[in-house]
């Protein structure tokens, strides 16, 4: 009698985040339990994939992980198409599908973020089946109403702001924290309200520092309160900066040959580069207008580490068993969603390429600028 039984293949790529190993937990154990699939794990990313570095993820290898923060396959911010393998870098497109090939595998399971829906994508036009589930503490990933790990990280900020209370208060001071969110606003903003912070500062909304000066300064009229707490996200812009992003951004896409989009690419590195440090220059900005003092937290990677929220388990249970259903089914190029209490599939060349940036209208930013939170603009 012919072996129908299928294979299929886990990877994690991208940041670290909180959740990965419950996602890889319920795959798993979704695939051998339910239908008796054999399962490998592919360490670090897609250079796992692309070197041949594997593992059996048998029941006692998925045993005991579900609280287990980071992932057991490691991860890597490789791209299949530039890869340094032996310090030369090369396209190993064609040397991953040949892997997923001789593994016999029926499909690969990719978890990550933007950057990871990109490079599964390549794989979706190389011909492999694919099936990815969205992580990020970002929680940027466009068409899911939320990431793996973002909860997570939502509670270490807030926790962190709550606690940054004391000092600021104390001290009469104005505490800056800095809050993970290169491009989108979420966490920042999440941990903001959470947190109790007076002034929120993210990417989607370019402040002007002379404004938080102003709100701050209120707070002390009358003897209300002499501190304040400033969430800001690594990403947030002054209105000159964000200005000046705009017409390079505009540059780069009107350029019409390639020395052209040269130029619009180095300005536009140039100002990331000068955009490095902006929590520092806020702090000292803030301090000159207010006459407070002001120090900084960069609250950093331990956003992204430790113990996933119950929250986070259930999403990564939830997405990652529907994984396997939809593998069973025969549906692959697509991400499974969270939609209120239910999943979806949504087509992979959706998602690769775009990000879910909080909008100004949001009923996250109307809260808080109800309660007096100051936005920056």
């Amino acid at each position: 009698m012919k072996n129908t039984a299928k294979r299929i293949g886990i990877l994690t790529a991208g940041g670290d985040s909180p959740g990965l190993n419950a996602a890889i937990r319920a795959v798993g154990k979704a695939a051998i339990g339910e239908f008796g699939w054999e399962v490998l794990g592919f360490r670090d990313g897609f250079l796992g994939l692309a070197e041949d570095h594997w593992l059996p993820l048998d029941k006692p290898a998925l045993s005991g992980i579900l609280t287990v923060g980071g992932t057991i396959l490691g991860t890597s911010r490789e791209k299949p198409h530039r890869m340094e393998i032996d310090g030369q870098v090369r396209d190993m497109t064609d040397t991953i599908a040949a892997n997923y090939r001789r593994h016999r595998l029926s499909a690969l399971v990719c978890i990550g973020g933007g950057g990871t829906h990109k490079n599964a994508l390549r794989l979706v036009k190389a011909g492999l089946n694919i099936v990815t589930l969205p992580k990020t503490i970002d929680n940027d990933v466009p068409l899911t109403d939320a990431t793996i790990g973002f909860d997570t990280a939502l509670g270490i900020a807030s926790e962190a702001l709550d606690r940054l209370h004391s000092t600021a208060h104390s001290h009469h001071r104005i505490i800056v924290a800095e809050i993970m969110g290169h491009r989108a606003g979420w966490l920042t903003l999440g941990a903001g309200i959470g947190g109790g912070a007076d002034v929120i500062l993210i990417p989607e909304i370019p402040y002007t520092p002379e404004k938080i000066a102003a709100a701050i300064a209120r707070r002390a009229e009358g003897g209300r309160a002499n501190f304040s707490i400033v969430a800001v996200a690594e990403g947030a812009l002054s209105h000159e900066t964000a200005a000046a992003f705009a017409v390079a951004k505009r540059k780069k896409q009107q350029a019409r040959t390639a020395e052209k989009r040269k130029i619009a690419k180095a300005e536009l590195k140039e100002l990331d580069l000068r955009h490095a440090g902006n929590t520092l220059r806020l702090a000292r900005q803030l301090e000159e207008l207010t006459g407070l003092e002001a120090r900084v937290t960069i609250l950093g990677y331990v956003q992204r580490g430790g113990t996933p929220s119950v929250t986070d388990r259930i999403l990564a249970t939830r997405l990652g068993s529907a994984c396997v259903s939809l593998i069973k089914e025969g549906r692959f190029g697509v991400m499974v969603a969270a939609r209120g209490n239910t999943t979806t599939a949504v087509p992979i060349t959706d998602v690769a390429g775009n990000l879910k940036l909080v909008p100004t209208d949001h009923e996250w930013v109307r809260a808080a600028r109800r309660v007096g939170t100051c936005l920056g603009d």
